[in-house]
């Protein structure tokens, strides 16, 4: 079986992380290690993380992607799961997933859909997600040589985006499973939660960044 390990880029997340780093820990595969960059929080995210026995990374606040790589350079695993810290994930979820890496060598990213739950709103109606998100993703590191890092957009919002945007325009191969392997949190105060134009400033950069790509490649230049 190989070996992974699981990054958490954390901000202000002490009220769930110790529910998500269990998730983790309750892998029918275990992760060799389970990082935690705590991404300038001004709670007790650190000291939750440190006492549930994961490696702590502090830095300065400065977005998920930044936190995502600061936590993977950290790593040596041939693979790297990603886990926001208010998610959680199924038992099995690493176990089907390195099955598909194991039987296919060309597939490079494993990802699943997600089923989302309200931990503060009652009327909350909970829904699957299909797609290639964080709390799914399951990638061989060497993806990252040949991509480059996960970049922060203005607004800290479409950091996955742009770089799964990356990924495909290098024809690389990911794999979707049809069931549900995680669960994702919707509460207010995360980063992804509702609608705000300031925030939302970064899906406009990721589908500039594309269409430069684009006309790029129209243009006979390639580029990532």
């Amino acid at each position: 079986m190989m070996e992974y390990s699981v990054v958490i880029p954390a901000w202000n997340a002490a009220s769930t992380l110790l529910q998500t780093i269990a998730s983790a820990r309750a892998q029918t595969v275990p992760p060799r290690r389970i990082v935690v960059v705590d991404d300038g929080s001004t709670d007790a995210t650190a000291e939750v993380a440190a006492g549930a026995g994961a490696v702590l990374i502090r830095q300065a606040n400065a977005g998920p992607g930044s936190a995502c790589m600061a936590g993977i350079a950290a790593t040596d695993t041939p693979l790297v799961a990603l886990l926001d810290a208010d998610d959680l994930w199924f038992p099995d979820k690493m176990e089907r997933q390195i099955a598909v890496l194991l039987a296919r060598p060309e597939v490079e990213i494993v990802s699943g859909a997600v089923r989302t739950f309200a931990s503060d709103d009652p009327l909350h109606r909970p829904m699957v997600q299909s797609g290639m998100l964080r709390p799914t993703l399951v990638i061989r590191r060497g993806v990252f040589d040949r991509i480059g890092p996960i970049e922060d957009m203005p607004g800290l919002r479409g950091d996955m985006l742009d770089w799964l945007a990356r990924f495909r325009h290098a024809g690389l191969c990911a794999e979707e499973l049809p069931d549900v392997v995680a669960l994702r949190r919707v509460h207010r105060g995360s980063l992804s939660f509702g609608r705000d134009a300031l925030r939302d400033r970064g899906y406009i950069e990721v589908a500039r960044r594309a269409l430069m790509r684009r006309r790029a490649m129209a243009e006979g230049g390639g580029g990532t």
